[in-house]
């Protein structure tokens, strides 16, 4: 070869890895883009983002909801109906726990979430130290130009919404979340409602005064949040009919009276969130979690289900823009322990049990907290609640051993909580939930072949699905942190903050 040529090849060789040097650092919207941890995408950025988030939820829950469905459409068949999520091309799988603990709350694992660093419990957005804070995703993709929404079934103010607008050294300052709420000029909240509207002393005006100051629309009529759209501005909306500050359980919702679904608001932020840029739609089912707290195993499957027909919502989206538009569905830590399996029914399960249930245990406990009120401890029996319990349940046919347990568990029902505390014993079998309430749950759940093992959270690792533009980055097995540097590598938020001059 001569030297002519080795040169001519020598210097081909330099152009084209000075083209793929410009390609890896440019910060064009289709290239290389890196997160500080490492994540690398090569690929166009979304416009459309949604991070659904199933409180509570692991794979007993999802796994769950499926058999439910699948043995209600096939009954005596063993084939599993899947949710629309779990047909996501992308299945990953993440560890969960927080900086002291395997077994995490919402507070630390939605902070892993939105910001891609591990807390304590019970904090928000803050270091182990309660000095440092810490930017969530959504902070950072509105300033860059993307509008932002917040939907949850509990609470607006609660852990896990309010990692992605708040800052907070423990999740307790529901007043001061509401603040920060007002003040993050996000563009849709939606679901339930405040925790504490006035301050801890009762002396502080209401929190929805500072909303409306930041310039938001309190939608809070089905007829007000129905006629929202892309004109609406900022905004609001307090679902109407609520338990407590938290939207009903599914199997609780009026349907027949046009009560609203977690689906409804999402459909109604979609609206309002439309714009040209692009946005960002943070979606939590909350109430999977107090469910599975309850050992509430169909209220678990309703809510699971009703999940998925929020989803269903950002996949209008994604199918009219596949290109532009990217899903994420997790959960933040799992709930109860929930196993589907039962020493009393060995190898089997009947999903049929869960059928007949009309209601959950906060609307059951309602029935026996009526009773109570109107009968004395003397008087009280068992009997005089066995056609509520039919109604509510769907059983009349209870074995020595159920009767044994609901007789001792109304008779502990009975015992007014002023008189005396629940013991150690008395806490493992009912969790510090009303009895018979629990009781009749247990007794549901493991006809089913269902069980739990906890009232509390675990510390098992949660599934992650994924579609869309950036999808594959979720496939794996990871750290509930990696989501966060995910999406950043995705929405190439370095480069967006560093376009935005943050």
């Amino acid at each position: 070869m001569s030297m002519k040529a080795r040169w001519t090849g020598i210097l081909s060789l330099l152009v084209v890895v000075a083209l793929l040097v410009t390609l890896v650092t440019s910060p064009a919207t289709v290239g290389v883009a890196n997160s500080s941890k490492g994540e690398t995408y090569n690929g166009k950025a979304p416009k459309y983002v949604f991070l659904f988030i199933g409180d509570g939820m692991s794979y007993a829950q999802v796994s769950s909801a499926e058999m439910y469905l699948g043995n209600k459409s096939k009954p005596g068949q063993v084939v599993p109906q899947e949710l629309n999520f779990s047909k996501f091309p992308i299945h990953g799988a993440a560890t969960t726990y927080d900086s002291t603990s395997f077994i995490p709350d919402s507070a630390s694992t939605a902070t892993s979430l939105s910001t891609g660093n591990k807390t304590l419990s019970a904090v928000i957005n803050m270091d182990i130290t309660k000095t440092i804070k810490y930017s969530p995703i959504t902070e950072d993709l509105k300033a860059a130009g993307y509008k932002v929404g917040i939907i949850t079934s509990v609470p607006i103010t609660h852990a896990t919404p309010a990692a992605f607008y708040a800052k907070v050294p423990n999740r307790g300052l529901a007043y001061e979340i509401g603040q920060q709420l007002a003040a993050s000029g996000f563009d849709f909240f939606g679901g339930g409602s405040f925790e504490q509207r006035y301050g801890p002393k009762g002396e502080d005006k209401d929190v929805l005064e500072f909303v409306k100051e930041a310039g938001y629309k309190v939608a809070n009529t089905r007829e007000e949040i129905l006629a929202l759209n892309n004109n609406s501005g900022k905004t609001v909306a307090i679902n109407p009919v609520l338990d407590g500050a938290a939207m009903n359980y599914e199997l609780d919702r009026n349907k027949q009276a046009g009560e609203l679904s977690l689906a409804d608001f999402v459909r109604k932020g979609i609206e309002v969130l439309d714009n040209p840029k692009g946005y960002f739609m943070m979606v939590e089912s909350g109430k999977i979690d107090w469910a599975n707290h309850a050992n509430d195993a169909a209220a678990s499957i309703h809510d699971t289900v009703a999940f998925a027909d929020a989803i269903e919502e950002a996949l209008k989206v994604y199918r009219q823009y596949p290109n532009d538009t990217l899903i994420i569905v997790t959960g933040d830590h799992e709930c109860g322990g929930m196993s589907i399996g039962f020493a009393g029914t060995g190898y089997d399960t009947f999903f049929d049990k869960i059928e007949p249930v009309t209601m959950s245990y906060v609307e059951f406990e309602k029935v026996v907290n009526n009773y109570k009120n109107n009968t004395t401890r003397e008087n009280a029996k068992l009997e005089d609640l066995m056609a509520d319990i039919k109604k509510a349940y769907g059983i009349s046919n209870f074995t020595d051993y159920e009767m044994s347990i609901l007789r001792a568990a109304l008779e502990r029902t009975m015992i007014p909580t002023t008189e005396k505390k629940m013991t150690d014993q008395e806490m493992v079998l009912y969790g510090g939930y009303e009895p018979l309430t629990v009781t009749l749950s247990h007794i549901v759940n493991n006809r089913a072949g269902l069980n739990f093992s906890t009232y509390s959270h675990t510390g098992l690792p949660v599934p992650v699905y994924a579609i869309g533009t950036g999808a594959n980055l979720f496939d794996g097995f990871y750290d509930n942190t990696d989501i966060y540097f995910k999406m950043a590598a995705i929405t190439k938020l370095n480069q967006l903050k560093k376009a935005a001059g943050i």
